[in-house]
């Protein structure tokens, strides 16, 4: 039997920004990602964003999995208007779809009932029909891999599901853990060998950051990392900051930003690839390379393979793990007392930084 899915109980809350690390892989794990279907990927990626209203703060596409770092917002006090209705429901459906759904709503308002109940309840449910899926992890994770899906099965004429069992989500806090896992997905490819610096990967949200332009997609991944870095000090998606989070992103990832600390050298090359002048040695050497950990050890913990990051349930400072423990205590043994447990193995840098909810004895080496 399936144990329910680890949500935040401050979901529906503006208390407390909620944030989930989601990792799905391709079923038998097989590399059927490429170049036309990571492009695919972010486009649906961005159109459920758009949807929903949730926002993604980062994110890697690799061969044959994803991970994304999503916060999905709370619904707005009140109904959204119809004119926002429509904006979100053009994102996914085509003109005429919308078209259909704005008269629906015209003859609803215009129409002549004996009371303005009646009129409010017809409004109020072809509004239903589509608020249900917005503002939720569930809904947004369905529509992107159903959609991906049945775009992939139609192009390479196949048949059946694409993507192993359920994904997986990680309830993350804002601040440094929301930091520490942005850089962490950002940090994929670089794990897996692919390329010798994150900003040359196009199918991620720095590389996206380093080489889009100043508007759509580009824009979008600054303001993500940028809201990943600084949800914690109340700043939203702006990606006027990005200057001042580019730099400070890859001293967390241990990445030098050229010569002289503090000073980015990222240049475009004739392929459109950001180019990045790196002098690691001399960054870790700098007496403040501003790293959210002085330990240097952070930066080398990002290299490896954390499954406290993939599987350790909530992922933040003590009291907010104990606060996630207490809220959900019935799923635990009586003799359970508290639950922030202590980062083991390669992850041991972020002691008594961060904490998992799950005490995890695999795959930590």
């Amino acid at each position: 039997m399936r144990k329910a899915r680890w949500l935040a109980e401050w979901r529906k809350s503006a208390g407390k920004p909620v944030i989930y690390h989601v990792i799905s892989r391709v079923v038998d794990r097989r590399f059927v990602l490429g170049t036309k279907e990571k492009e695919r990927f972010r486009t649906l990626m961005r159109m459920q964003e758009n949807f929903t209203g949730c926002r993604v703060l980062s994110y890697c596409v690799m061969d044959n999995h994803f991970h994304l770092l999503l916060e999905v917002p709370p619904m707005a006090e009140g109904a959204i208007t119809d004119e926002e209705l429509l904006k979100r429901v053009s994102a996914i459906y085509g003109e005429a779809f919308v078209a259909g759904v704005a008269k629906e709503l015209e003859d609803a308002r215009t129409a002549v009932y004996t009371s303005d109940r009646g009129m409010n309840e017809a409004v109020a449910a072809i509004h239903k029909r589509f608020t249900y899926r917005m503002q939720d992890l569930g809904e947004f994770m369905k529509g992107l891999l159903q959609r991906f899906t049945q775009w992939f099965n139609r192009v390479h004429s196949r048949s059946g599901t694409l993507w192993e069992d359920r994904f997986k989500s990680v309830i993350v806090e804002d601040g440094l853990a929301a930091r520490t896992m942005a850089a962490y997905i950002d940090l994929n490819p670089m794990r897996a060998g692919m390329v010798k610096d994150p900003a040359n990967y196009r199918w991620s949200s720095y590389g996206e950051s380093v080489g889009g332009s100043n508007k759509g997609n580009g824009k979008k991944a600054r303001e993500g990392l940028v809201r990943a870095y600084f949800c914690d000090q109340g700043v939203g998606f702006d990606a006027g900051k990005w200057a001042e989070v580019s730099r400070q992103y890859r001293h967390l990832m241990g990445l030098s930003l050229g010569k002289k600390p503090g000073s980015a050298k990222i240049s475009q090359s004739r392929k459109g690839f950001a180019q990045t002048t790196k002098n690691t040695a001399e960054l870790l050497e700098s007496k403040d390379n501003e790293t959210v950990l002085k330990d240097l050890g952070m930066a080398k913990m990002l290299r490896c393979r954390i499954r406290y990051f993939t599987d350790g349930a909530v992922i933040g400072s003590k009291e907010f793990v104990n606060e996630a423990f207490a809220s959900a205590r019935d799923r635990f043994g009586p003799k359970r007392k508290d639950g922030a447990r202590k980062l083991k193995g390669d992850a041991a840098p972020a002691n008594r930084a961060l904490w998992s909810l799950r005490d995890l004895r695999k795959g930590i080496a």
